[in-house]
């Protein structure tokens, strides 16, 4: 299951620390009950309508367990998926089918939840030229998962870590002095493969940010007017982000601001699990 940034063998790691985690010695049920010989087949099922991400997490989960086991799939990542549709169906091993149930649920629902969040984000933005984007907000460790079902659903990806872009908030902006003395000071050492973004609270900061040669500006918590107002003078001469209080209530009129990209932690913080199933 190879993306632009998500390699099979990364994936596999992965769930081999999280199968490690969740089987610890062995499971102890399965193991009295089933024989190892023994087969079965299982339906992965939607109870909710939604977009799907993470079928081909599923089969890795499986294969690591049992490479005998095969599976059907229905559908593939980034499908609209109904309640009541069946998404794959396993064969092979019970033990292995059993044992892995767990884990290959816990990561098509969580991914599959945050697609279906992205999704519905994106889409309330109508036909405005903005993307929704994620931010940092992920759980620890699961970030490249999280993005990927951010991606699946159809948004922009922001930065994946604190080396691949500058962004000065408002404290690196108070240890500096000002935004321009931040961005001098980042000039002296930056690489020329990285763009520079600097978070703006008032429309006299975007003034400067735009002043001192920022590649992006994020627009944070700021009102319709002055959102407005700032994109009109930064007029294509910078990225244009637009951050802070976002919802599906809001995002359309913010986007009809003139900004590029929104930010919002909700689509991952806030999105929940789509209810998924394997049944017998």
């Amino acid at each position: 299951m190879s993306s632009q940034f998500m390699h099979d063998f990364i994936i596999d790691e992965h769930i081999k620390n999280a199968l490690k985690e969740d089987i610890g010695f062995g499971d102890i049920t399965t193991d009295c009950i089933v024989d190892n010989d023994e087969t079965m087949t299982a339906k992965l099922n939607t109870r909710q309508d939604g977009i799907l991400c993470g079928i081909d997490i599923v089969e890795r989960v499986f294969k690591i367990l049992c490479d005998d086991i095969r599976i059907e799939k229905y559908y593939k990542d980034g499908d609209e998926i109904k309640k009541g549709d069946t998404l794959a169906v396993i064969n092979g091993s019970a033990r292995a089918i059993l044992t892995g149930e767990r884990t290959a649920l816990n990561y098509i629902q969580r991914l599959s939840g945050i697609a279906t969040e992205t999704n519905k984000y994106q889409k309330a933005i109508g036909n405005c030229k903005a993307r929704i984007t994620d931010t940092r907000k992920t759980t620890p460790n699961f970030r490249m998962f999280e993005k990927y079902a951010v991606a699946t659903g159809g948004a922009r990806l922001h930065r994946f870590n604190l080396s691949d872009c500058v962004m000065i908030k408002d404290n690196h902006i108070q240890f500096a002095g000002s935004i321009t003395k931040a961005v001098e000071k980042i000039r002296l050492n930056l690489s020329h493969t990285h763009k520079i973004e600097v978070e703006c609270d008032t429309f006299e900061q975007v003034k400067e940010a735009l002043t001192a040669g920022a590649d992006i500006i994020m627009l944070d918590n700021m009102d319709i007017e002055t959102m407005k107002k700032s994109a009109e003078l930064i007029n294509n001469k910078a990225i244009i982000e637009a951050s802070g209080n976002v919802t599906l209530d809001n995002i359309s009129q913010i986007a009809q601001t003139g900004v590029d990209v929104i930010s919002s932690s909700a689509i991952v913080a806030k999105a929940k699990t789509l209810d998924i199933a394997l049944d017998m």
